[in-house]
């Protein structure tokens, strides 16, 4: 059975630790590799790797960083297929799923590529009689990513990229569920002309995470993940004197005002709630019907999630594949049932499906959509991050009702509106304490020149991802004065407080 190595300096490694872990096949329920575990060593080893590294690729010039990042661009481009059936085999999503998470991935790698202009610094000349003050930005070091099992090769690209073109070099710790791609990653980054070191993989649970966040060789740590775990990351990460981007849980709601299209928002709906299985941090797992517009969306939403064609995520007509584990869909199958002892009503009950069409898949982790009416905040349906494709609706009477829903849950990620008026819009978008809002938008991920990030219990810290503040997280300002006095000037020093007379 093959097993899934590290990748240190270059290479494949072993590694110092004996274990391993199961990677599982999710449409089949079958075992099909093995998963090395790192230690501590295997961290120390990585992180030396990359503080070797680091000395010349920092001092290396931006042009030769910009190069590689193109040639990475367009490796990516090419093997875009290969990659994408790479991550449908070990997570379960469809393979057209996965190209876009690769191509959104990919976006950031441009947005690298044009990193000159945003590394420019300001110069402000004679700001006193003969001084210049001017600043730049420079690399922090060696790097970290601990990164989540449901986007395998787009998370990551939020982060290294624009770490590497900035001159930092970079230590990923990716899900042992399905590690696989950061290794193909690798592959393309070494045949970009990455020079060894730069980019290194360190596969693990706990023990390999916890070597990260207190090693004294890492300047930096990003995380996404549930919330819990980002708290514990940055508590711990912090405590040790690094830097941290950590991203956490979400529980995204969509609105749907009486005046908005129903075919169109449920349509919409139902491609947020059941892509990737639900477990994306900004599906939409509530849909908040307003006043005239509930019985209706209900209907088209039973509708439309009864159509979903769910299996195996490389046959060809599939919408959803199966959920990652099968823990997974046995938390989410139970979550469904909790709902209706809870008082819910289960309009679209997706528990037991089985996928006769595919007798190979008769052991794999599936459920279908299900769609669960007049659900109320305080239910476990409501309250928690289910991470499946479920799909919760609340009622209520006015937008102003709604925006009190969302604002009183404790995560901020993701919320969109769906409605004909431009007057509500405006009021939902100023009015609801969410980071990032889509207008008839569903999932409102932000392209690569901005930055990601929520509020509340889905961002711990201020330190969004991407975009320009990923090139401020992972670099530092210097702020230079200058005087250069002609060799014959007379320059009287004072004892005060300079200024800029």
């Amino acid at each position: 059975m093959k097993t899934i190595q590290h990748w240190i300096n270059g290479s494949p490694t072993t590694g110092t630790s004996p274990e391993t872990a199961p990677v599982f096949n999710p449409a089949t329920g079958q075992e099909q590799a093995r998963v090395t575990l790192g230690s501590a060593t295997d961290v120390d080893t990585a992180v030396a790797a990359a503080a070797r590294a680091f000395e010349s690729w920092s001092e290396s010039s931006l042009t030769q960083r910009t190069q590689v990042m193109f040639a990475f661009r367009q490796l990516l481009v090419e093997h875009e297929e290969e990659l994408g059936r790479i991550i449908s085999a070990e997570h379960g999503k469809t393979v057209d799923d996965a190209r876009g998470e690769i191509t959104r991935g990919r976006e950031v790698v441009e947005f690298a590529c044009g990193l000159g202009d945003i590394l420019k610094g300001a110069f402000s000349d004679q700001v006193s009689r003969g001084v210049d003050v001017h600043d730049f930005r420079q690399p922090l070091g060696v790097v970290a990513g601990i990164t989540p099992f449901n986007f395998p090769a787009m998370v990551p690209l939020w982060m290294h990229p624009i770490a590497i073109a900035s001159g930092n070099t970079f230590l990923l710790k990716p899900s042992e569920r399905d590690p696989s791609a950061a290794n193909f990653v690798a592959e393309l980054y070494k045949k970009a002309g990455l020079p060894d070191g730069v980019f290194n993989v360190v596969h693990g649970g706990k023990d390999a995470v916890d070597a990260i966040l207190t090693h004294p060789g890492v300047e930096a740590v990003s995380f996404v993940g549930s919330t819990p775990v980002a708290k514990y990351v940055h508590e711990q990460a912090t405590r040790h004197g690094k830097r941290v981007q950590a991203l956490g849980g979400a529980k995204n709601h969509a609105v749907v005002l009486p005046d908005a299209d129903l075919e169109f928002a449920a349509s919409h709906i139902t491609a947020g709630a059941y892509g990737s299985a639900g477990e994306r941090c900004m599906a939409l797992s509530v849909a908040v019907a307003v006043g005239a517009a509930a019985d209706g969306l209900v209907e088209v939403l039973a509708r439309k999630a009864r159509e979903v064609k769910v299996g195996p995520g490389d046959a060809p007509g599939t919408e959803m594949g199966p959920l990652v584990t099968r823990a997974a869909r046995e938390r989410v199958e139970n979550a469904v049932g909790t709902a209706a002892a809870q008082g819910a009503t289960v309009v679209v009950d997706g528990r037991g499906l089985k996928i006769d069409d595919h007798p190979e898949c008769a052991g794999g982790f599936f459920t279908g959509p299900s769609l669960l009416d007049h659900v109320t905040a305080d239910m476990d349906a409501y309250k928690e991050e289910l991470f499946g494709p479920v799909l919760a609706i609340v009622r209520v009477d006015t937008l102003d009702e709604a925006i009190d829903l969302i604002n009183a849950n404790p995560y901020g990620n993701g919320t969109a509106l769906f409605t004909a008026g431009g007057e509500a819009a405006r009021r939902f978008q100023r009015n609801v304490k969410v980071g990032m809002i889509g207008v008839n938008v569903p999932v409102p991920v932000p392209m690569s020149y901005y930055s990601f990030g929520g509020w509340k219990d889905s961002l711990i810290g201020d330190s969004p991802i991407h975009g320009p503040e990923g090139v401020r997280f992972y670099t530092r300002s210097k702020v230079v004065t200058t005087r250069w006095p002609q060799p014959a000037q007379q320059v009287n020093a004072g004892f005060d407080f300079p200024t800029s007379s």
